[in-house]
């Protein structure tokens, strides 16, 4: 199945735009877990198990786990395959360099951890990202406007009169031959957002930057989604994860997911 189709199947079933992100810090995991032989691999189970029926997709963000080694990795794996399998898997690994170093990283995150997305960053070009385009199921997710402050060195710069992140955008479309490319574009940049689902109204968008990062849901909603009110894969980590430290962990982030699924579905439509 490919995956903006395996994406609106769950998108549908669950009525949900909200990606759940896994970017588990083991500093942050209630404390009557860490007698488990995996804390990691326990905390996110609860976390899947609680808010399967809420998500459109999750997202385990790498760093979290390869700053813990092999044992981070055991546990990256295992969360890949517990998730259940009509659920999309967007590894945020940001990955992008020359050619054959690209494959190596596909086969990583596409063969080993079975991800169905991975983020890209597009700054060496085409040949940086083609390898993981070969993956003809799978979807490369291209960084094209971050949320971040640092943005504005590089992305919002002109270039002949255009934003860089146009140019991007415009690029990502050009490359989407095989239906397998998506945008990442922050939630803080909500204006900047409408001109990039204008360029690229066919293409997924993980749009990070809600929750913690104060981003606009209503503008998020609104500029993000295509003609549909689909296609936008609106990303919460911490504002789930971290609901609460205690043991009702798990309940506290299926409360924060329907929440903000809710607040989402409010503005779908409009």
């Amino acid at each position: 199945m490919r995956f903006v189709e395996k994406l609106l199947n769950a998108s549908r079933k669950n009525n949900s735009l909200v990606c759940v992100g896994l970017d588990t810090d083991p500093q942050r995991i209630p404390r009557h877990l860490l007698k488990e032989e995996d804390p990691t691999f326990a905390f996110n189970q609860k976390i899947i198990d609680s808010t399967s029926d809420l998500a459109c997709a999750y997202k385990p963000n790498m760093a979290f786990y390869e700053a813990q080694g092999s044992r981070g990795w055991e546990s990256l794996k295992k969360t890949c395959e517990y998730i259940p399998e009509e659920i999309p898997v967007i590894i945020d690994a940001k990955r992008g360099d020359i050619g054959n170093t690209a494959r190596m990283y596909a086969k990583a995150i596409f063969e080993e951890l079975k991800g169905d997305a991975v983020t890209v960053n597009p700054y060496m070009g085409q040949d940086a990202v083609s390898p993981f385009l070969e993956y003809e199921g799978k979807c490369a997710l291209v960084l094209c406007l971050t949320s971040n402050e640092g943005a504005k060195d590089f992305q919002l710069s002109l270039v002949d009169g255009k934003p860089l992140y146009e140019i991007v955008a415009e690029k990502v479309l050009s490359w989407n031959e095989k239906g397998n490319c998506g945008l990442v574009v922050g939630a803080t940049h909500p204006e900047q957002l409408k001109r990039i689902r204008e360029i690229a109204s066919t293409l997924p968008i993980l749009i990070p930057g809600i929750g913690a990062q104060a981003g606009d849901v209503e503008s998020t909603v609104k500029f993000g989604t295509d003609e549909n009110g689909e296609l936008a894969i609106i990303n919460s980590s911490r504002g789930i994860l971290y609901a609460s430290q205690q043991e009702d962990f798990d309940q506290a982030a299926r409360n924060e997911a329907l929440r903000l699924r809710d607040a989402i579905n409010l503005h779908r439509g409009k």
